[in-house]
């Protein structure tokens, strides 16, 4: 039972809908034809029907090179020196394609800039973890 009073609800707000969408001649001319059933079908209240839509995909890459713990690791020198050179690739491609986008290319050395300060610190600091961190990134010592 209470399946079928759902499925008369529907239809009753989608009719009451059809009937919103008609002139005003036309609501008349029904409403003389079956006076009960149009002022039925007028008191359900038309809702606005939300439409999700599909969540975008997210592409495989691979997962930034993070210390141990729970938490997210952004501060590292790691995941930095490893977000710096995501960035520094999709921007040498773009550049790739448009070679007169001068502010772009001096974004790209700053950022190159920052990636070499932050090798260097680590080099200094740890040698073993610089020496597994080139060889990860695939950068030139």
């Amino acid at each position: 039972m209470p399946r079928e009073k759902k499925i008369e609800k529907k239809i009753t707000k989608v009719k009451a809908a059809k009937i919103a969408l008609k002139p005003a001649k036309a609501v008349k001319q029904e409403k003389a034809k079956n006076p009960e059933k149009i002022e039925k079908i007028a008191k359900v209240k038309v809702e606005r029907v939300k439409v999700e839509q599909p969540k975008a995909k997210v592409k495989d890459e691979k997962k930034p090179a993070k210390l141990s713990g729970p938490q997210k690791d952004t501060g590292s020198v790691d995941f930095q020196i490893d977000n710096f050179s995501k960035k520094i690739a999709s921007l040498a491609k773009h550049l790739k394609i448009h070679s007169h986008d001068f502010d772009s290319r001096r974004g790209l050395l700053i950022m190159v800039g920052k990636r070499r300060r932050l090798l260097n610190y680590v080099k200094k600091n740890e040698p073993e973890r610089y020496e597994s961190l080139t060889k990860s990134l695939k950068l030139k010592k």
